[in-house]
């Protein structure tokens, strides 16, 4: 793609968003209207409605068109109502290469763009071939990182080096003519083995729910004799509703791979639907690591992260570094993320030598459960706070992404003499709340946390931009 090229997406992208439009209109006719149309007008409805649907993507489709200019990913889109977008780079948080299930089955992807501030995402290019999508995505984010092109990954990429850790085989590439393999620039760091992202889910609390929504949905059907069409489709998708939530998340961390690549990190996983996520270091606003009750006998943790910029539709998919790993990797690579984040690779963060303090004993008479799991702890380089026990996590985000520092009482904590001290970053998802310090204390880490944000913003490596 030569710069200032207006390019238009492929042409078989307006068979997909009909495809797409058609599933919508299905679920709004439901099973009662199959019943009330009957076999044959239904399904001439339905032939209908793709036939308009992909009239209607065929007209959007041929005024949409994007260019690279200067520092910019200019989209102009619009059947009715045109609109023209001019995206900075600057702004860019991560660029995503997802590709649903019948994308890929037509090797194609979707490019999409997270940029600050957006409730959605704000750059979405849907649909592009698939190494069509590498290279745009690659020429991307050199750009944001001010580094020179690296070559994408190849169709049939195969890894740099060998996985570590356990579970290689989740990471293989998943065939030819794909996209999902790394690329020459790319270190893969480890592998998350698929039979511990079932086993996790299994040991978790909606997956133990399910068996009693099944009952709920079947017992009324098994006591009833009108065995009908309708009643029994409307269970089948009342049962698909109560299994949903552990499926999607078993099918989302489904080979799934952490990679370092000269313009940061790179998450690739999906089963259905595969995702290839890249965030830069400069962007990571905060990390958490978690243990559910019901993981500790094992060893397990999850590690999340928190970039500015992704919609809150995201927040199952997105968001992710590690679906589960035992303790001492998901420590490894979040003190490596950390360090990444604050720019010092001279002076690595290590989240076990974080000295946590503790609240005052009064703070039981408002968590008699929590109190002894609450804590909270302040370096040059990060601030990281403690919660627990359903679950116990701790959330680090460097002092550089510190936005500002509030303290919060309420009337019990006032009685109590206690206060909440709120650290707010750009991010939303892991939010860092010492709940139940001192009066005292919390005003004076507030001012501790401002002081060492503002050192530390001050001693961070410039951002490198380009002209």
């Amino acid at each position: 793609m030569t710069a200032g090229s207006r390019q238009r997406l492929h042409p078989l992208t307006p068979l997909l968003k009909g495809a797409r439009l058609l599933a919508t209109g299905i679920a709004v006719f439901s099973w009662n209207g199959y019943e009330r149309l009957g076999p044959l007008h239904w399904s001439l409805t339905v032939l209908a409605g793709l036939g308009v649907a992909v009239v209607v993507s065929t007209a959007a489709w041929a005024v949409t068109g994007f260019q690279v200019a200067e520092r910019e990913l200019r989209v102009r889109e619009g059947l009715l109502w045109r609109r023209s977008r001019a995206i900075p780079l600057e702004r860019v948080q991560s660029v995503d290469l997802v590709r649903p299930p019948l994308a890929r089955l037509l090797g194609l992807a979707e490019l999409r763009l997270e940029v600050i501030g957006g409730k959605r995402s704000e750059g979405s290019l849907a649909y592009l071939t698939a190494g069509e999508a590498a290279r745009l995505r690659t020429r991307l984010l050199s750009l944001v990182s001010g580094r020179a092109p690296e070559p994408p990954a190849s169709e049939e990429g195969a890894p740099t080096g060998p996985p570590t850790g356990p579970g290689q085989e989740g990471g293989a590439p998943t065939g030819p003519g794909q996209i999902d393999g790394t690329g020459p620039a790319e270190r893969v760091v480890h592998t998350v083995a698929n039979r511990d992202v079932l086993v996790s889910q299994l040991l978790t609390v909606p997956t133990w729910l399910v068996p009693l929504g099944i009952a709920a949905n079947l017992v009324p059907l098994m006591s009833g004799m009108d065995w009908s069409f309708i009643q029994v489709a409307s269970t089948l998708t009342a049962l698909v509703g109560v299994a949903q939530l552990p499926v999607r998340r078993v099918v989302s961390s489904w080979n799934f791979r952490i990679s370092t690549e000269p313009t940061g990190l790179r998450l690739r996983h999906g089963l259905l639907e595969t995702r290839s996520e890249s965030v830069p270091p400069q962007r990571v606003q905060a990390v958490s690591i978690s243990r559910p009750l019901l993981w500790r006998r094992r060893g397990w943790s999850r590690v999340r992260i928190d970039v500015a910029g992704y919609g809150a539709e995201a927040t199952l998919r997105v968001g992710t570094l590690l679906p589960v790993a035992d303790q001492h990797l998901a420590r490894a690579i979040t003190n490596q993320v950390l360090t990444d984040a604050c720019g010092h690779r001279d002076r690595p963060v290590d989240v076990t030598r974080l000295a946590l303090a503790a609240p005052p004993s009064r703070a039981r008479w408002l968590s008699p459960l929590a109190c002894r799991h609450l804590g909270i702890a302040v370096t040059d380089q990060v601030v990281a706070v403690r919660q627990g026990p359903l679950p116990l996590f701790l959330t680090i985000a460097p002092l550089t992404r510190v936005q500002s520092v509030r303290v919060v009482q309420g009337p019990l904590q006032r009685a109590l003499r206690l206060a909440v001290v709120h650290v707010d970053t750009a991010g939303i998802r892991l939010p860092l709340i010492a709940y139940h310090r001192d009066e005292a204390e919390a005003h004076a880490l507030a001012e501790t946390i401002a002081t060492a944000a503002r050192a530390a913003r001050r001693g961070a490596p410039a951002a490198r931009t380009t002209s």
